[in-house]
């Protein structure tokens, strides 16, 4: 039976995990390791991938999402509780968030 909460399967799929994700970084990964800037951060729900949102311009959260087939990222924004599906284009506006997939303060690039 579908979740009434969920827009989605995945996303009603990650309301009811009962484990979180380690972030890769505490900085989009792979801007860090081009020496490149970004504007967000979002914390893949799968992996714990840390990528750029799609207003950075390498847009690498949505880039592992293709390539790697993780359907769900959460925000990696202090103070931001907000998750979405990339192959639903569904959002919720409030996930619960495990320890350490909550940042307490803004990263920003190098």
């Amino acid at each position: 039976m579908p979740d009434p909460q969920a827009p989605c399967r995945h996303l009603a799929a990650v309301l009811h995990r009962d484990h979180g994700v380690t972030p890769s970084a505490l900085g989009c990964v792979d801007c860090l390791a081009i020496g490149a800037r970004w504007v967000h951060l979002r914390l893949c729900l799968t992996c714990g991938h840390v990528g750029c949102c799609d207003s950075s311009p390498n847009r690498h959260a949505s880039k592992h999402a293709r390539a790697r087939s993780h359907p769900v990222i959460r925000s990696f924004e202090p103070g931001e509780a907000w998750a979405y599906c990339y192959p639903d284009d569904a959002s919720l506006d409030e996930l619960a968030a495990f320890a350490g997939e909550a940042p307490p303060v803004h990263y920003h690039a190098p």
